[in-house]
């Protein structure tokens, strides 16, 4: 995920808890997504439509901190 930004994601996981817990959880979500896809986890449709829509807040959050701290 934006790897124009690899050094300063490396940087920010390590000075800013909000950005740290975010990523994580991106990851996170990212991981139980690709498991209820391919079936390892039950779930229906509609649980995984909640988690992708929750991933994608998580990323656009995730791209304007780096953005914003990139312009500094």
């Amino acid at each position: 995920m934006f790897p124009e930004y690899r050094d300063l994601i490396s940087r920010l996981k390590n000075e800013d808890e909000h950005f740290a817990r975010a990523f994580e959880r991106h990851n996170e979500l990212d991981q139980q997504i690709k498991n209820m896809e391919a079936g390892l986890v039950p779930a229906d449709g509609l649980t995984i439509e909640h988690l992708k829509k929750e991933k994608l807040q998580l990323k656009d959050s995730i791209y304007q901190i780096l953005r914003k701290t990139s312009n500094d």
